[in-house]
């Protein structure tokens, strides 16, 4: 992979736009089918009540959205979401829960049944749960995790300007983790948040520094909501999102860029340039965690239009396997264990028995 500088970088991405767009399209077309566009659908496993101060997020406890906080979706709700997004055509299901960190705890247990559920249904898996350590990563890994997504959101520049509860560096270090432990990474931004166009370009240069750059480069344009620090912040034009997925896939040919949060205020037209210009992967589905997005249908109406065809799942890498997990399995049966001790005693409750009623003392 050629490696640029900041200033080439920033070069490319302000040349005329139909000279950037021709360029990145043969880049594209060097190392991807053109004509192939991956269906991913984004489900809010745990949704709002965060502790991060994150601008953009409606799911943070501190501000004053519309979004409730809500507990843990079960895990036979997560797999028929998952069956329900194949049959609509999604090869990929990116589960997302509104946590600062991964704590080893019950809900992440049921994480990692619905990551084996869903990789048992032959879909590529990806989560986002915050930063997580080694062995988490490793848990995730056995039970199929496909891929791990932790956004550097924007340059290092920038950062203090979006949040103040997470460094930077503890999200490089996530991404490593996830590295690590052999899990393909999916890390890219958000645009239209105030920065300048040379913080864009540092984001990028933030992948250009890794020894290996993400195999996904999500690029997002900000959907203000109300509540929010960024409530006000103009929407960008979709020209912005176009010269960034045109530069982030000449910087990174390999890397797989996806179209993500934003693509309501996008006509067909403006979505047609970034296909052109290299995204190779959208969301479907009506809601993107808790933002709007196209329907299921709008989408397949415009692949008909655009002769775009829908990616097979594991094109960019193998089927992770599915490996008993360890903790999951003593925990089944200890509370298997637990069952038949209580079953046990209330065989040996008298028949007559009853609880002894408690009264308040005024």
């Amino acid at each position: 992979m050629q490696k640029f500088t900041k200033q080439e970088l920033l070069d490319i991405y302000n040349q005329p736009l139909l000279e950037l767009v021709f360029k990145a399209a043969t880049v594209h077309r060097e190392h991807h089918n053109p004509r192939e566009v991956q269906m991913s659908s984004l489900l809010s496993i745990k949704t709002g009540g965060c502790s991060e101060d994150c601008g953009y997020c409606p799911q943070a406890a501190r501000y004053h959205t519309d979004v409730e906080p809500e507990k843990l979706m079960s895990v036979a709700s997560v797999l028929e979401q998952a069956k329900n997004a194949k049959a609509n055509g999604s090869s990929r299901l990116c589960m997302g829960a509104a946590w600062r960190e991964v704590r080893d705890n019950k809900d992440f247990d049921n994480v990692i049944e619905m990551v084996q559920g869903v990789n048992d249904l032959d879909m590529e898996v990806c989560c986002t749960l915050g930063m997580m350590n080694e062995d988490q990563a490793k848990r995730l890994k056995n039970a199929g995790l496909f891929a791990y997504n932790h956004n550097l959101d924007t340059s290092a520049d920038y950062y203090d300007d979006v949040i103040s509860t997470r460094e930077y560096e503890d999200r490089l270090n996530t991404i490593e983790n996830a590295r690590k432990a052999g899990i393909s990474v999916c890390s890219g931004g958000i645009i239209g948040m105030g920065e300048a166009v040379e913080d864009r370009i540092g984001l990028l240069m933030s992948y250009m520094e890794m020894e290996t750059p993400p195999e996904s480069i999500p690029i997002n344009a900000l959907v203000a909501v109300e509540g929010t620090p960024m409530a006000e912040q103009k929407p960008i034009e979709q020209w912005e999102m176009i010269r960034m997925v045109a530069t982030t896939r000449i910087a990174f040919p390999k890397s797989v860029v996806r179209l993500s949060a934003g693509r309501t205020k996008m006509n067909m037209e403006g979505q047609a340039l970034c296909f052109m210009a290299g995204a190779s992967s959208i969301f479907a589905g009506d809601k993107l965690l808790t933002t709007p997005n196209p329907e299921f249908n709008e989408d397949k109406e415009m692949f008909n239009i655009l002769g775009l065809v829908a990616k097979a799942p594991f094109a960019e890498g193998e089927q992770p396997e599915t490996k008993p997990d360890t903790i999951n399995e003593e925990r089944k049966i200890k509370e298997a264990a637990r069952a038949v001790k209580l079953a046990e005693a209330r065989k040996n409750i008298p028949a007559d028995f009853q609880p002894r009623k408690v009264t308040s003392v005024d």
